[in-house]
């Protein structure tokens, strides 16, 4: 930074933003930092220096600040006992204080470190901290006035000492006030020179042996130590003797172990600053409602919606203003009060801010260019001191501004060319424009020149700016328009003003014909713009209908999506309230005929006894022959043979050879079964007669029941009454697990088997298949 350079920050007022932003600052020595902060020079540390402004905010806004308030100025301490110093209690509080704050800093960032990396990490990672120093500090020094007793077994047994001491003084006094109160001016212990004394009586002196220690004002009270309790004291000035050396022994002790970590004490202090100052850039973010910007070193500066954040956020009127898009220099007209000196200084201070690292107050999607140094000259710098006049101290800044100018810079010229004959400061202005272009500097300067709006209008790279102002108020608008020369308005507002019509008319007569047409021009550029304006906000009005237009259609799209969905599902709703009316129906009627059934069976049972018991009576008391044992098939047959189902003992057709679990496919009318070669038996298979001799068979062994049912291929309302049959059947033959073949498709004939299993008061429990069992495409059923 040079003294110019300095100089122009000072003219922005960036130093009134940097003491807000010390104010946000916890330690001093990051208040210092704070109000120290000047601009970075390079794109990457302006870039690093707002990264971390931002980071420090998101947290802020998330988890709240850290504690920081702690840190206190611990170096001047640490360098004294690197020379053998001997700290005193404060300074020993002080830095267990710092390692006290690194600690909590450190937790703080480590309960959110698990999001994504931030750039204040490195920061947070040098914060080390020494729990165990801090302890011993904490734990032996209580206040900068007191030592605690368990500082050290010695300490506290000095103390023991000392309080037993005291308590035997106290006891010789109490008695001597007890025995010769006569003497004494009040009945209390008192203290002169550390020392426990009576007060008596001036005329009993010699009554009251002792030391005399002191003697009130008015000599009519004697304080006296009584013999009796001087050796006492004595003794007692022993322990408070040796307590002072064993505390200063203690504090050498703590001092020397400060420096044993004196490293890190430093550097967590250093990281706390820094963290400190980091904060308080964020917390002035929150404060101004800041954005970060667009670093670039492209030279495009594009502020949006931009405020000076001197000025009050309520009530200021951003403005958008841009350079190095289609023009590097912009020339600034209007009105005096019109917002032209705000203005530059708007685009100067958050060109500052953006590089020393600072959010801005603008919109999103602001750009600034980090590509050199800002330079300002703007004010009145007229110096009676120096014998220079407005336009002297001007061109004094300019001149000095212009020799250090270099590539990239910013420069800001307020009034450019003001104070000397017009003619002449135009082509001063146009000229000086032109030496800073020429440097490959950005430009914006404000003027009342029609020669620097027709130079603007004229010239590549160039583009005029007006400030707006309101003919009928008479007041500005602090609106910016850019690409739109400003007016001097003087005609208007004197009329405005009362002045008279032919005073007007004479003074328009005497402007030139040149400067005359050009206002005319700018005149009617206005009342074009106007009316432009008024165009686009109606447009923007009939778009603003038509989008609620097309935002009421969207919601009666919806709602009417939303009552077809509710008649919908109202409508699934009976449909299912029916089919379960239904299958309750069914369900019953099945229980109906099986208790039917088992009512019949129990009228016939004792019938068929009577028939064993004539048939056994017939045979004299013969046992019946055991049956047969049936053929069998030794090896699976081919697809197209007929077979017996030994446990329905009905007709089916082999499909194909049996699967890798050994089951062969069958079909038995309109149902597919896959079942173990043991059971099937061959169509053309015959009863075995008994033996000779032997009795006559009246029944046969039961046959096994199938443990299978393959639904593949029905339709739901069919496989679901062919499954209840086969469970009923397997519940009559006593099966405890069979297994139910659905098949994965479409899962429909799972759920409608699902849902039926759920119903069957005959089933404990199903699940879907595992691996090798068939997982999705079967459900085992527990009976």
């Amino acid at each position: 930074m040079t003294e110019l350079t300095d100089k122009s920050i000072v003219t922005l007022e960036l130093p009134k933003v940097l003491e807000t932003l010390a104010s946000f600052a916890v330690s001093d020595e990051a208040k210092e930092r704070c109000l120290a902060l000047r601009p970075a020079l390079t794109l990457r540390e302006a870039t690093e220096r707002l990264l971390q402004t931002g980071a420090a905010r998101a947290m802020l806004e998330t988890r709240g600040a850290p504690a920081l308030s702690g840190i206190r100025p611990v170096a001047p301490a640490l360098q004294r006992t690197q020379m053998g110093g001997v700290l005193n209690t404060r300074e020993l509080l002080d830095i267990a204080s710092v390692l006290r704050a690194a600690r909590t800093a450190r937790a703080y960032h480590s309960s959110g470190a698990r999001g994504a990396a931030t750039a204040i990490d490195t920061l947070f990672a040098r914060l080390t901290g020494d729990k165990q120093l801090e302890d011993r500090i904490t734990g032996c020094i209580l206040s900068e006035e007191e030592i605690a007793d368990h500082a050290t077994p010695e300490l506290a047994s000095i103390r023991r000492h000392m309080r037993a001491a005291a308590g035997k003084i106290k006891d010789i006094l109490n008695r001597m006030i007890a025995t010769h109160g006569k003497y004494l001016q009040d009945a209390l212990i008192t203290q002169r020179a550390g020392r426990y004394v009576i007060p008596v009586k001036a005329e009993h002196r010699g009554d009251v042996p002792g030391l005399l220690h002191d003697v009130s004002s008015s000599g009519a009270t004697l304080f006296i130590e009584p013999m009796a309790a001087v050796q006492a004291d004595n003794d007692l000035r022993e322990w408070e003797a040796k307590e002072k050396k064993e505390i200063e022994r203690l504090l050498a002790e703590l001092s020397a172990d400060c420096d044993g970590s004196r490293d890190v004490i430093l550097e967590d202090y250093d990281a706390l600053v820094a963290l400190d100052a980091v904060f308080a850039r964020g917390r002035l973010a929150s404060e101004q409602n800041a954005s970060a910007p667009v670093l670039n070193d492209r030279g495009v500066t594009s502020l949006l919606k931009a405020r000076h954040p001197l000025l009050d956020k309520h009530t200021a009127v951003p403005i958008s203003v841009w350079l190095g898009k289609g023009f590097d220099t912009l020339v600034v007209t209007g009105p005096n009060t019109g917002g032209k000196t705000v203005t530059l200084k708007t685009l100067g201070l958050l060109t500052l801010m953006a590089a020393c690292g600072l959010q801005i107050p603008a919109g999103d999607g602001s750009e600034v260019a980090v590509t050199g140094k800002v330079y300002a000259d703007i004010g009145d710098e007229q110096s009676i001191a120096q014998s220079l006049s407005t336009f002297s101290s001007h061109m004094t800044n300019i001149v000095a501004i212009l020799k250090e100018a270099e590539p990239g810079s910013l420069i800001l010229f307020d009034e450019l060319g003001a104070g000397t004959d017009p003619v002449e400061g135009a082509a001063l202005a146009v000229a000086i424009i032109e030496e800073a272009r020429r440097h490959g500097c950005r430009v914006a300067a404000t003027t009342h020149y029609a020669e620097l709006k027709t130079y603007a209008m004229t010239t590549e790279g160039v583009a005029n700016a007006c400030c707006e102002f309101d003919v009928e108020t008479l007041r500005p608008t602090y609106r910016l328009l850019i690409g739109i020369p400003g007016r001097s308005n003087a005609f208007a507002i004197s009329s405005r003003l009362g002045l008279s019509e032919s005073v007007i008319e004479a003074a328009k007569e005497r402007v030139g014909i040149r400067d005359a047409a050009l206002e005319d021009v700018l005149a009617q550029l206005e009342r074009q713009r106007i009316e432009m304006e008024n165009d686009r906000a109606s447009a923007e009005r009939a778009k603003i209908d038509s989008e609620a237009d097309r935002s009421r259609a969207e919601e009666l799209r919806r709602r009417i999506e939303r009552e077809y969905e509710k008649a919908a599902e109202k409508a699934r709703s009976e449909a299912r309230r029916i089919l379960d009316e239904a299958r309750a129906a069914a369900d019953g009627v099945s229980r109906e005929l099986t208790r039917i059934k088992q009512t019949q069976a129990q009228e016939e049972l004792p019938k068929l006894r009577q028939r064993l018991r004539e048939a056994e009576d017939a045979l004299g008391g013969g046992l019946p022959a055991p049956p047969e044992p049936e053929v069998l098939f030794g090896a699976p047959p081919p697809p197209g043979t007929e077979v017996i189902l030994i446990s329905t003992g009905t007709k089916a057709t082999v499909l194909a050879g049996a699967d890798r679990n050994g089951l062969i496919p069958l079909q038995a009318g309109i149902m597919k079964v896959t079942v173990p070669l043991d059971g099937i038996k061959p169509l053309d298979e015959k009863k075995k007669k008994p033996k000779a001799g032997g009795g006559v068979s009246v029944s046969q062994t039961p046959e096994p029941a199938a443990i299978e049912l393959d639904l593949r291929g029905q339709l739901t309302d069919d496989g679901v009454l062919m499954m209840e049959q086969f469970i009923d059947n397997a519940v009559m033959r006593k099966l405890s697990t069979v297994t139910v073949i659905h098949g994965k498709g479409t899962g429909a004939m799972r759920t409608a088997v699902h849902a039926a299993l759920r119903k069957n008061k005959s089933v404990k429990g199903f699940r879907l298949g595992k691996y090798g069992e068939g997982e999705t495409g079967v459900t085992v059923v527990t009976l």
